[in-house]
């Protein structure tokens, strides 16, 4: 078995550096800026950061955020969080050349972003949900098209 290193109660940490696209690279390697495994930020800070992320290329990372948020948010907003992090990693999949793997997360974010339904109807922190949903469709149908995708075309707007 490997030897890993684990937080205080006992949860395997990845330490390994990992490259732009999030695939682990061997250790002791340059990587880049790790998102810490404890980020717990607010809706609005979580979203600027995750599309500050999405903007510079680093899908990976900007999913880790809005993992975070998806784990340490209200359960009300689990759905919604879990959609923007499954969009991010459709997006790394694209980036990695994986399509198979981008249909699916793609697929299972434009299902919850369908499916979310604020529980006073209003739009949450902002976030253009319509907008997002049309933006994953369009990425589906260039990989179904197998039709090239820009790096813009891989920075999905957050909020509206």
């Amino acid at each position: 078995m490997v030897d890993r290193d684990r937080d205080d109660a006992g949860r395997a940490l990845n330490s390994r550096p990992r490259d732009r696209l999030g695939r682990p690279m061997p250790p002791g390697s340059a990587g880049v800026a790790r998102i810490p495994d404890d980020l717990d930020l607010p809706p609005e800070q979580t979203l600027t950061f995750a599309q500050q992320l999405l903007d510079d290329g680093l899908a990976f990372n900007a999913h880790e955020v809005l993992e975070a948020a998806w784990k340490n948010g209200p359960f009300a907003e689990r759905m919604l969080w879990q959609a923007l992090a499954q969009l991010a990693v459709g997006v790394t999949h694209i980036q990695r050349g994986n399509p198979k793997g981008a249909r699916t997360l793609l697929t299972r974010a434009i299902t919850r972003l369908t499916e979310y339904r604020p529980e006073d109807g209003a739009d949450t922190y902002g976030i253009d949900r319509a907008g997002l949903i049309a933006h994953s469709q369009a990425l589906l149908d260039a990989l179904d098209a197998q039709t090239p995708i820009a790096p813009t075309e891989l920075m999905p707007q957050l909020r509206g």
